[in-house]
């Protein structure tokens, strides 16, 4: 099938526009292939302390003619995805070995759990902490000892920060490997009901308790399709994992199997074989089209506006929200996953998962299929499911949709454009993700009442002050303000309000995490209140319009008295919690368009 035209039209802009970044990219990491530090560069003693602590391996090592995988884990086990973690690094010793090759772990990264800080003061620090594992990336790989890497990451913010710093090594060939979900507990619409009782006081904090444990109850990611989840899916469509690596639950001989694949295949790819497929040529501009593409047609996760262009920046590619609404209009919703529907990601996985969306998607034009992948082909081998055959694994074809109500054909879809769009008004620029939201949502138009944090909205709900139709604006949430947190504790009182059958929206400089769902939400609102941004000039009562239908953002005010309002004063930073020391990144951030990232803003 040829590509579609506006996907086609959409990449071709990316490229032109991103030409100059991309050259000295490819520029950078063809010097480091033939200039880099390399091991048989290194001095003896170098040598020796880089050696000293794998005995069983050093004889290999020191001869040097294999691959020497470095593994970058972030293994912890206050982290339910990655608990699964614990034991892969020796695992992957071993898998090396098979393969004629050797493995070291060359560094951890902080990975840091939302859903443990969520609402609270250690939520500011989550945005940077993918700065931080970037940096911490690049420390792992910095010592020359390493001809390739296999990076273990899943949640949030660690695939962006392990991807953001590995690119800087580009010239080295990567793998990612996922741990895969929990099994499924109870339903999350259960969960989220009970939320919603107890932001109204009909349960108790035990029914509450009980409630969530239920739901997240053992090792893996969790189940609904938010951030974490949303990854995996863009390193498929990126083809960066071994084809349907995504949603194999932990623990199976399907898991394990793929990640022996991972590690055998890693070592295939290095330079001195035949087939060389560095990182820095596997991303490429087809690549963050294909990922922008999966999201779209999946309904994942808004936090990816942010992440997305972070990832595309360290590879020299500049990819920005009007390529995302582009896009939107073309690619269809051929899945819906909770919150977008009932099912959660094991049976999305059960229905077809990956394979069967990377097949529609490919066999109706809808991506590009020619990638440098690391698999041994191209995206053809992700519309193909792993299966357990022997000592191995055999790809199959996934067939047709096992659950209609989860996947369809991009024929027949659930809706004829994806779940973004982006709106544009006298305050400013952001995005709202349509695919949980009903059509008859699309719209609202209410006075807003402002508040600067979420226990101020919370505190004004149980006075009952927003019983009415109300837009929520809550304002200097944005990286340089406080760290861009995520304001998913609002959606149960938002979701309340909603259901006593109010017209309520949230309008906002920060973020929402990748589970919020049916509550309309204008989020990463730029420029930020911060600094000036239109958000500063709102004054409660204000009447504002929130459109995905006409794509507006605006403040119904007369344009004389807008010109003429000042900026409300911004809070002073906060302190406490660790906060004061990453007052550097803030002050660094760039805007969210562009990725809200330091360390990347500090290379331009």
């Amino acid at each position: 099938m040829t590509l579609h035209p506006e996907i086609a039209a959409v990449t071709d802009r990316i490229i032109s526009r991103s030409k100059r970044t991309r050259d000295a990219y490819l520029g950078l990491i063809g010097r480091e292939r033939d200039q880099h530090i390399a091991r048989p560069g290194l001095s003896c003693a170098n040598l020796a302390h880089g050696y000293a602590g794998t005995e069983e391996d050093r004889d290999a090592m020191r001869v040097a003619k294999a691959m020497n995988i470095g593994i970058v884990t972030s293994y912890n086990d206050m982290l339910s995805a990655h608990a699964t973690y614990y034991r892969y690094p020796e695992q992957m010793k071993v898998w090396a070995r098979e393969a004629g090759a050797t493995a070291q772990v060359a560094g951890g990264v902080p990975a840091m759990c939302d859903g443990v800080t969520q609402g609270y003061a250690g939520m500011e620090l989550s945005l940077f902490s993918r700065d931080t594992i970037a940096l911490s990336t690049a420390i792992a790989l910095s010592h020359g000892l390493f001809e390739g890497a296999a990076l273990l990451g899943i949640c949030d913010k660690i695939v962006p920060g392990l991807l953001i710093g590995a690119l800087r090594f580009g010239h080295l060939p990567m793998v990612l490997i996922p741990g895969g979900p929990m099994p499924t507990g109870i339903p999350n619409k259960q969960k989220a009901a009970v939320r919603e009782a107890f932001a109204e006081g009909k349960v108790g904090r035990e029914d509450l308790l009980d409630a969530e444990i239920a739901a997240y109850h053992s090792k893996g990611t969790c189940t609904f399709y938010g951030t974490a989840n949303s990854n995996q899916m863009m390193m498929e469509m990126m083809g960066l994992h071994i084809p349907g690596a995504a949603f194999a639950n932990p623990g199976t001989k399907l898991r394990q199997e793929l990640t022996r694949a991972a590690v055998h295949r890693l070592a295939e790819i290095g330079w001195d074989g035949d087939d060389y497929r560095p990182i820095g040529l596997c991303v490429d501009e087809k690549a963050i089209v294909n990922a922008a593409i999966g999201l779209l047609a999946t309904g994942g996760s808004t936090n990816h506006l942010i992440h997305l262009p972070a990832i595309a920046a360290s590879a020299g590619i500049v990819i920005d929200w009007e390529d995302f609404d582009r896009l939107s209009r073309t690619v269809p919703l051929i899945a819906r996953v909770y919150p977008n529907g009932a099912a959660d990601v094991n049976g999305f996985e059960d229905a077809g998962g990956m394979p069967y969306v990377i097949r529609e998607l490919a066999d109706a034009g809808l991506l590009h299929r020619d990638l440098l992948t690391i698999g041994h082909g191209d995206m053809t081998d992700y519309g193909k499911r792993p299966v357990v055959a022997g000592d191995g694994l055999v790809w199959e074809d996934p067939g047709a949709s096992g659950d209609d109500t989860i996947l369809r054909p991009a024929a027949a879809p659930f809706s004829e454009e994806g779940g973004f769009r982006i709106l544009t008004g006298n305050l400013g620029r952001g995005c709202i993700k349509v695919s949980a939201v009903d059509r008859d949502r699309w719209t609202i138009e209410a006075p807003c009442r402002i508040f600067q944090t979420q226990a101020e909205v919370q505190a004004a709900f149980q006075a009952g002050e927003l019983d009415r139709d109300v837009i929520v604006v809550v304002r200097f949430q944005g990286p340089r303000a406080n760290g861009m947190p995520e304001l998913h504790k609002l959606t149960p009182t938002l979701g309340v309000l909603q259901n006593r059958g109010y017209r309520v929206a949230l309008v906002t400089d920060g973020r929402m995490s990748g589970a919020s769902g049916k509550v309309p939400a204008a989020i990463h609102c730029s420029p930020e209140a911060l600094g000036g941004g239109p958000l500063a000039l709102l004054r409660d009562g204000d009447v504002v319009r929130m459109s995905a239908e006409t794509n507006e953002l605006v403040a119904s005010v007369d344009p004389a008295e807008w010109a003429l309002r000042q900026p409300v004063e911004a809070p002073p930073p906060a302190e406490g919690m660790g906060r004061e020391l990453f007052g550097m990144f803030r002050s660094l951030a760039n805007e969210a368009e562009k990725g809200a990232c330091a360390v990347l803003a500090g290379m331009e």
